[in-house]
């Protein structure tokens, strides 16, 4: 994808021989807001900074799709922790759920949702009033509804109620910015009303320089999460699992039952979703754009997950998996809840790096009496086979949506709306059986299957910030969440029911006399 970045500078002209030319400013040198949404490459480059808030970061900046929802969000659940070179105070106590609304972490989510939110309405303000070609406007402003809605579907999940903003604003006074919080079923409705219309505009596909961007069928991928998620907890709005199913369908390619047309499928070799060889490839729905150190656009997890200090090779290892007690195995994890045959593991996960200077193996062996030559799992999804010391931002693309979770998506809304049916078993069994594993058992009750796709959705996606989202929302046979059961498993004993939310960020509150504290915070 194109993502261009442009810069609107000021100058003043400065003379050393004259006093009345000093602070002389030179007005031909200086491009105003108003001056410059004229061109079609204007509204081109204003929805490329809405999507430049996916990827945009760098050593010293996080965005949510490069390393922020790590530290900021994943860490905080059941399969992840910070490593050694994690030291940010902020990570770490949200990573033992000891944060607050002061959280650096907790601040920079919100912050960059809206900063993103705020670009896309300029797009949706000023790109209408710029003659150009109707159909590339129309695409135009359509991916600025996708992109927003997007933004505003992290943002209620993550904090529920949160201002709703649709216009841009540009107020001379502090006190004007000030908005109270908006119930969560408004913004649903905006994030579905901005989607359909995508939809609707949106092409198929595209060619380069512009794969990536958003489609229609991504709106229609991306609005059937919508209705599983407020079909589940803790909304529990039941009837929008059929709607689920029936968005699902419509993006769902035909020999998996669906009527898409987008040649949507699965990759043979579970690898290639990952590898930046193959990136916007037959999978991918929709996806953060990385380059490898390019101006600060490379994919930054990936150094973050490397044991360090192997000659050749850039790591910190900042990101870990969790360990915790699962009966004599004091250092159970994420990485042992796959059967040795599934693909997905040792795709998933190394258990030591090659040392590119010197051809050594380097691993991280733990004394564990329950399992003899037990070691060290160490996330690898982001590994770029070219990185190296010299370039170690990785070029691998973040999926945001993928064609093997609208398979999940389906599957699981199916068996909710409808019971495990053929139809769920088809889907669930086509995420199964390219990972090597055999069809899910047979007569299955609506209670077994879904604890089958809960744990097949947690296999297939681990590190790919999706599951804090799936904690928050999924429940038991008796329809409680388990929440705090999951968080008590892996020994986040203190994890209670207000960690479903996070808190609103104290500097917002402090600026903003109308918004409110989430309970507990």
């Amino acid at each position: 994808m194109k993502l261009q970045k442009y810069l609107v500078l000021g100058f003043a002209a400065l003379s050393l021989t004259a006093c009345s030319d000093f602070l002389k400013e030179n007005p031909e040198a200086f491009i105003s807001e108003d001056q410059y949404y004229k061109t079609q490459a204007d509204a081109i480059n204003a929805v490329n900074a809405v999507y430049f808030m996916l990827n945009s970061g760098g050593s010293s900046v996080q965005t949510p799709y490069n390393t922020l929802f790590n530290t900021g969000m994943n860490m905080a659940g059941d399969d992840e922790d910070p490593g050694p070179g994690a030291t940010n105070p902020d990570v770490r106590s949200l990573a033992v759920l000891a944060h607050s609304s002061t959280n650096l972490r907790v601040y920079e989510l919100w912050q960059q949702h809206y900063a993103a939110i705020k670009k896309a309405n300029v797009v949706l303000e000023k790109v209408p009033a710029i003659e150009f070609d109707a159909t590339l406007k129309a695409r135009l402003l359509g991916e600025a509804k996708f992109l927003r809605a997007l933004y505003y579907f992290n943002l209620v999940r993550l904090y529920g109620d949160v201002p709703l903003i649709t216009e841009y604003q540009k107020f001379v006074n502090a006190s004007d910015y000030a908005i109270a919080r908006t119930p969560s079923a408004q913004i649903y409705a905006q994030i579905e009303k901005d989607l359909t219309e995508a939809a609707g505009v949106l092409p198929a596909s595209y060619s380069s320089p512009d794969a990536g961007r958003a489609t229609a069928g991504a709106a229609r991928a991306l609005l059937a999460k919508v209705y599983l998620t407020k079909a589940s907890l803790p909304l529990n709005l039941t009837t929008h699992y059929q709607d689920a199913v029936k968005k699902a369908e419509e993006a769902l390619s035909a020999a998996d039952g669906g009527t898409g047309t987008y040649g949507y499928n699965l990759f043979a070799n579970y690898a290639d979703v990952f590898l930046p060889a193959t990136k916007n490839g037959v999978e991918h729905i929709f996806s953060a754009q990385f380059k490898s150190n390019a101006l600060g656009q490379g994919n930054n997890e990936n150094p973050r997950t490397i044991l360090s200090s192997i000659p050749g090779l850039s790591g910190n290892y900042a990101h870990m998996v969790r360990y915790y007690t699962n009966g004599n195995d004091k250092f159970y994890s994420i990485y042992k809840l796959y059967s040795p045959n599934d693909k997905r593991r040792d795709v998933t996960f190394v258990r030591y790096f090659v040392s590119p200077t010197n051809g050594r193996r380097y691993a991280l062996p733990i004394t564990n009496s329950t399992v003899p030559n037990d070691s060290t799992p160490f996330f690898h999804k982001w590994w770029d086979p070219n990185s190296t010391s010299v370039t170690s931002e990785s070029a691998a693309n973040v999926p945001i949506l993928r064609y093997a979770e609208l398979l999940l998506i389906h599957a699981e809304a199916e068996n909710e709306a409808n019971g495990p049916t053929a139809k769920a078993y088809k889907s669930l069994n086509r995420v199964r059986n390219r990972a090597g594993l055999p069809d899910i058992t047979p007569r299955l009750t609506k209670d077994q299957f879904r604890e089958a796709v809960y744990l097949d959705r947690r296999l297939e996606v681990v590190f790919e910030y999706q599951r804090w989202f799936d904690l928050i929302r999924q429940k038991d046979a008796s329809g409680k969440s388990t929440f705090v059961t999951n968080l008590h498993k892996v020994g986040k004993t203190n994890a209670a029911d207000k960690h479903r939310l996070y808190p609103i960020p104290q500097s917002e509150i402090d600026n903003n006399a109308l918004i409110t504290q989430n309970p507990g915070y």
